[in-house]
């Protein structure tokens, strides 16, 4: 990796001058249904959309700051359907993402199957830097994984988010199954 390539996702983000996507393909990730954010959820907690302070947290300023630089910064999530109970948790909390700057679209698997789709879920950072995340299979991180001497990857995975993007439904448009 040449060493003028940021080694920290806040640094790969900041570094970004025109997109970052987000292609995500799990049902779940990291699922504690005994503490955090989930479990709260499922506790019956909500985010109150009219109180910003509750739930705005520095990865929503990282993509705001980057917003207003110009950098369009885009997430896909591809799931199955009817959807796991992990992904009802996201969609209720993903005007969070939208209000920060980001778009987000979902795509039911079944919509997807024709689609050539990297076998790990990634960003990529002006169609030439990926991060790799890598999962167990119960979905806990192993880490990521920064690549810009792969561009057959990087096309790969710019290919695979625009085939996701063109069919996937706009957020606000999503009905959960």
């Amino acid at each position: 990796m040449p060493s003028n390539v940021p080694t920290g996702f806040t640094d790969l983000l900041a570094a970004c001058t025109r997109s970052a996507v987000h292609l995500e393909m799990r049902d779940s990730y990291a699922v504690d249904y005994e503490k955090g954010p989930f479990a709260d959820w499922r506790a019956g907690h909500r985010p109150n959309r009219d109180d910003r302070a509750s739930w705005w947290r520095p990865w929503l300023d990282l993509v705001q700051e980057a917003v207003t630089r110009g950098v369009v910064i885009r997430r896909a999530r591809i799931v199955s359907e009817p959807v796991s109970e992990y992904t009802r948790f996201l969609h209720d909390g993903t005007f969070t993402n939208v209000a920060a700057g980001e778009a987000v679209r979902w795509l039911p698997r079944r919509r997807a199957s024709d689609i050539a789709l990297p076998g790990n879920d990634f960003w990529l950072f002006d169609d030439r830097v990926i991060h790799w995340n890598h999962f167990s299979g119960e979905g806990r991180s192993l880490g990521g994984e920064i690549r810009d001497d792969t561009p057959h990857a990087a096309k790969l995975c710019a290919d695979a988010f625009d085939a996701v993007w063109e069919r996937a439904i706009p957020h606000g448009q999503y009905e959960i199954q």
